[in-house]
């Protein structure tokens, strides 16, 4: 009856929102939405579902658990030094205005770091980068630009000063930067993607997939690359047969296609 609840409960999320849960890992998923079901007071996803579909607070808060919407400024910062001084040196090299996309961006941080870093390579109004991610919530957070001085902890101070207004422990962006990114919502797992990309990261969101979901992206990130351009993943979303996806790696965690 409980596995009856949840998959009805899959069915019609996928109706709403066509986002298809089933391509998550079903134990990790559903261990996290049946806390906050409980959380918030309802017994079966039944009724959950349909308290949902009254409450946008409560349909927002669904998005935002199932997302995970945890980001900051420079995550990794040994990785953002590598594609500083290692990859982007590259990719200018044969190309002087770069194609980006942030995919599953969450509420900005990633696509505005990579923004603050090309500024030190080309002026503002050369920067095109494209963000997506599948929770409108998030990208209108990304779009307001405002954020703690917490997740701000490991951005350089030269690019916190030049590109930020602070105000109390809350830093506004620039609308110089918010320039230089289109948000869009964007479903990895079932809208297609656009070709000739230079660049793109997708950084701590392939962990939460099937392996089968896995294998579909990576293919579908390889033929959005240009031959030479780059897929930046997270520190714990290592490719392992990088070949059979037309990549070799070019350091660790940046996976260039081959022509």
């Amino acid at each position: 009856m409980e596995d009856r609840d949840f998959l009805q409960f899959i069915a019609n999320v996928k109706r709403k929102t066509g986002i298809d849960l089933a391509l998550y890992k079903e134990a990790q998923m559903k261990r996290r939405l049946t806390s906050l079901r409980q959380k918030r007071g309802y017994s079966e996803f039944t009724s959950y579902f349909e308290a949902m579909n009254r409450d946008k607070e409560l349909y927002y808060e669904f998005l935002d658990r199932m997302t995970i919407n945890v980001s900051e400024f420079f995550r990794n910062s040994g990785r953002w030094d590598v594609l500083n001084k290692k990859i982007l040196p590259r990719l200018l090299k044969e190309k002087p205005r770069l194609k980006c996309w942030s995919a599953a961006c969450s509420t900005g941080e990633e696509p505005y770091t990579l923004s603050l870093i090309l500024s030190q390579y080309m002026p503002l109004r050369d920067i095109n980068i494209l963000a997506t991610d599948i929770d409108d919530g998030a990208i209108a957070r990304a779009k307001v630009g405002v954020y703690s001085d917490r997740s701000l902890q490991e951005c350089p101070k030269d690019l916190l000063k030049r590109h930020f207004m602070q105000e109390g422990n809350h830093y506004q962006i620039s609308d110089d930067i918010k320039n230089t990114i289109k948000f869009k919502k964007h479903n990895l797992l079932a809208e297609p993607f656009d070709s000739g990309y230079d660049l793109i990261i997708c950084r701590n969101v392939m962990i939460y997939f099937t392996e089968e979901a896995k294998h579909h992206l990576y293919q579908e990130f390889s033929d959005a690359l240009r031959p030479g351009g780059v897929l930046f993943v997270g520190s714990t979303e290592q490719i392992f047969q990088p070949q059979q996806y037309r990549f070799e790696t070019e350091d660790t965690f940046f996976y260039r296609k081959v022509l």
